[in-house]
């Protein structure tokens, strides 16, 4: 056998092994659902949307025409103004700012406490699992998780920075569940036994072993949180909790539209419909994520 065709068969089997890699086979899998696909380009467009909106916008978030107070259109305002003058589109595409932080800081903040807490609960388990640590999350998950987070706001006062924290502790008994029960179905496994065999302490072990073995229930579960985090970050805004006024909130749009339902009922149209259009994308995501990652789906 010659030189090249060692070298031909050496990146065929190279190229193999990359067709199988795990990344391989759960993008091959994921973009087989077309949902999850409808999802992320959805998401794709909330986030460019936040990212270029000072280029987008033709005005302001604040900016007040007087010449047009609760107009339908005119004066180029394409979804019209509120009864400031502001130009509803304007403030909608400032508001996915405030929708792309709410979905990703406290998802943030549940997956740096709730992730080292369900590692260390669930490795080491004994008094402080079964009786502290568990017992605080059975007692926060007897409460919905919007009354959660509602309560949690009022505690910590307005702002949006508040929001965020109080958003992120409603998430934490659910990451810290996940990771302990993940914890305890991984470190009986075989290959956990074998490095505990040959001294690996037990930092080595939670980090280099159970963690990443760990993480697929976990992405899911951050994707899904990310719909309810900006569900709940608008709700917070509506009842005066979250972001506060002038600042645009596509909550705070949808509370001032309640105001003028009779007068302007399109004030409500352009934020309930982001809202939901960010809810069900993100929703989509996860489904697809988690059938990606779950090895007994098969379409």
């Amino acid at each position: 056998m010659s030189i090249t065709s060692l070298r031909t068969n050496a990146g065929d089997l190279r190229t193999a092994a990359g067709a199988r890699s795990p990344a391989a086979i759960f993008l091959r899998r994921f973009v087989r659902n077309r949902l999850a696909i409808v999802g992320a380009v959805i998401i794709g467009l909330i986030i460019l949307a936040a990212l270029l909106a000072p280029l987008i916008a033709t005005f302001g978030p604040n900016e007040q025409d007087y010449n047009y107070l609760l107009q339908a259109r005119g004066g180029g305002h394409l979804l019209g103004t509120d009864e400031l003058g502001r130009d509803v589109l304007s403030r909608l595409l400032y508001g996915a700012r405030i929708s792309v932080q709410a979905a990703l800081i406290p998802v943030g903040i549940a997956l740096l406490i709730g992730v080292p807490l369900g590692l260390l609960t669930g490795y080491f388990r004994g008094f402080w699992d079964e009786w502290i640590i568990m017992r605080v999350v059975d007692a926060m998950q007897a409460f919905p998780f919007i009354i959660l987070a509602l309560a949690l706001a009022a505690v910590l006062g307005q702002g949006f920075g508040n929001a965020m924290i109080a958003i992120g502790i409603g998430f934490l008994p659910s990451f810290i569940r996940i990771t302990r029960a993940q914890v305890l179905t991984v470190s009986s496994q075989d290959f956990v036994e074998a490095a505990k065999a040959i001294g690996a302490g037990n930092g080595r072990i939670l980090l280099r072993y159970i963690l990443p073995n760990s993480l697929a229930p976990l992405l899911v579960q951050s994707t899904l949180a990310m719909a309810s985090a900006i569900l709940a970050e608008a709700a917070l805004s509506f009842l005066g909790f979250g972001v506060q006024p002038p600042t645009a909130s596509w909550g705070i749009m949808l509370s001032t539209a309640r105001l003028n339902i009779t007068t302007a009922p399109w004030l409500a149209y352009a934020p309930g419909l982001a809202i939901f259009l960010a809810v069900l994308a993100f929703n989509l995501l996860g489904d697809g994520v988690r059938e990606a990652l779950d090895p007994r789906e098969r379409r």
